[in-house]
């Protein structure tokens, strides 16, 4: 199944639903398996109510709603109503009982049919999971003081998952608090949630904001929620599965080793203990599943959307940022290449500190790159020109040590702490040169435009004359053309 899933995504293929599938000891799955849900970027912004194109409007939306501007007068204030509507929309609605718990199915998580996804891996691993936990103190109802997180799951056993949460996540500040307090942890682990529930767990939202209240932003309805059967919180009642129970302190197994998002198997460490009481579904479930590892994957396809939707917020915090690409063949985060309005010397270092320093989410980023307005950030080639011409690396290099960075990146030398490196390739001016800067060439756009409407007329299916050098028959074509008509 992992074979066929990384090979239609990569293929930018459909939704897949395996309805034969089957346990590694040859049992019939109990449910057809869906995978590959956003497995393109034009399937993310659906799964957000949008269209591909309303992606980076959305993103100014909400930068607007975290950090709205002042109304000046009614006609302003009448204006903002579709912030208020969206405000009002994170508040989620309480059902007795909802779909997702039609069917009380015990607590066997050998029943699901859980994915095994490369060779190496430990063993069966629930690769979407949305984790609900609350902090201690807080009381079932109180929903704005939840938190979903995306956390893999390993069997290991019917009765027991282990969630590996990392220690700056929201569900594992949660679990120091009840084991602080000496008591178990509810959660639960909610399986086909819908996409605005899915992806809001998926976002790096501010800590202060609650995932499953911003799900209703991006749905554009009010969460719905219902009591969990055996533990004392809220569940989403729309989803395919919900896997109760309990944390207790101190409680760990080995997790792994399983493939990641690097490209490598990560190392076995201890991590908590799920104690599952009871399972509630559909009455005919999906099991939603996907595959984590080298790009491209499913999530680096939705770091791409969320790289557009997070524009608009850190704009607001870097006004002369103008672009910023982050390579999903460099996990998604590692690299960032920023395009900036450079109008005054020594713009570009602080550029780079601003994002490692004011953004949390950027903190595991260990090489950016700092280019110009004429320079794409999201053209391999263009950055290269420009590192190329625009850098000296005695002049144009910093070099950071002992900065935070993900510990599953096995090239830095101590885990958790890692070097940074920032590039400015951007145009020397003021005091960071002594030489006169050279210009640069360009072709007179007019000139441009009618040499594309000559290539268009003698080179028909060109592509506006970007005609391929070994084709033989075009290069005939155009010297049979005669200099009279050219």
């Amino acid at each position: 199944m992992t074979a066929v899933q990384l090979a239609c995504l990569r293929a930018g293929g459909p939704v897949l639903r395996f309805d034969a599938a089957r346990h590694g000891d040859g049992r019939p799955a109990a449910m057809p398996v869906l995978a590959n849900l956003f497995g393109t970027p034009e399937r993310v912004a659906a799964g957000m109510g949008l269209a591909l194109d309303e992606v980076p409007a959305f993103g100014a939306f909400l930068a607007a709603l975290r950090s709205p501007p002042p109304v000046d007068g009614m006609r302003d204030a009448l204006s903002r109503w579709p912030l208020l509507k969206a405000a009002l929309a994170t508040r989620p609605r309480v059902l007795p009982r909802g779909p997702a718990q039609e069917v009380a199915a015990g607590a066997d998580l050998t029943r699901l049919p859980v994915q095994t996804p490369w060779p190496g891996d430990a063993g069966p691993l629930i690769t979407w999971p949305v984790v609900v936990t609350r902090p201690h103190g807080s009381e079932a109802a109180q929903t704005g003081r939840y938190n979903l997180g995306v956390y893999r799951a390993q069997v290991l056993g019917p009765d027991r998952l282990i969630l590996r949460w990392l220690a700056h996540r929201g569900g594992a500040a949660h679990a120091r608090g009840w084991a602080a307090a000496g008591e178990p942890m509810p959660v639960a682990v909610v399986l086909g949630a819908d996409p605005a529930t899915l992806l809001s767990a998926a976002l790096p939202l501010p800590e202060t904001v609650s995932e499953l209240s911003f799900s209703g932003v991006l749905r554009g309805s009010r969460t719905e929620v219902a009591p969990a059967r055996s533990v004392p919180l809220m569940v989403p009642a729309h989803a395919e599965i919900v896997i109760e129970g309990w944390v207790h302190p101190g409680e760990t197994a080995p997790e792994g080793p399983f493939g990641d998002h690097t490209g490598y198997y990560n190392a076995v460490e201890p991590f908590p203990v799920m104690r599952v009481s009871a399972i509630t579904e559909r009455r005919d479930p999906l099991y939603l599943t996907t595959v984590t590892g080298r790009p491209p994957d499913e999530p680096a396809v939705i770091g791409e959307v969320f790289n557009t939707l997070a524009l608009p917020l850190i704009r607001a915090q870097i006004p002369e940022l103008r672009d910023l690409w982050l390579p999903p063949a460099a996990c998604s985060y590692r690299i960032a290449v920023v395009q900036i309005a450079k109008r005054y010397p020594g713009q570009a270092r602080r550029v780079m500190l601003a994002l490692w320093g004011m953004l949390a989410q950027f903190s595991y980023t260990k090489m950016i790159v700092v280019v110009d307005e004429d320079i794409d950030p999201r053209d391999w080639d263009d950055v290269a020109w420009a590192m190329s011409t625009r850098m000296d690396p005695a002049r144009d290099v910093v070099v950071l040590d002992g900065t935070p960075m993900d510990y599953l990146d096995f090239a830095s030398p101590r885990a958790g702490l890692a070097g940074k490196l920032g590039i400015d390739a951007t145009t020397k001016i003021g005091a960071e040169t002594e030489r006169e800067w050279g210009r640069v060439m360009a072709l007179d756009p007019a000139h441009e435009a009618r040499a594309a409407e000559i290539l268009a007329r003698h080179l028909p299916g060109s592509g506006a004359g970007q005609a391929r050098a070994d084709d033989p028959r075009r290069l005939r074509r155009a010297e049979t053309a005669g200099p009279a008509s050219v």
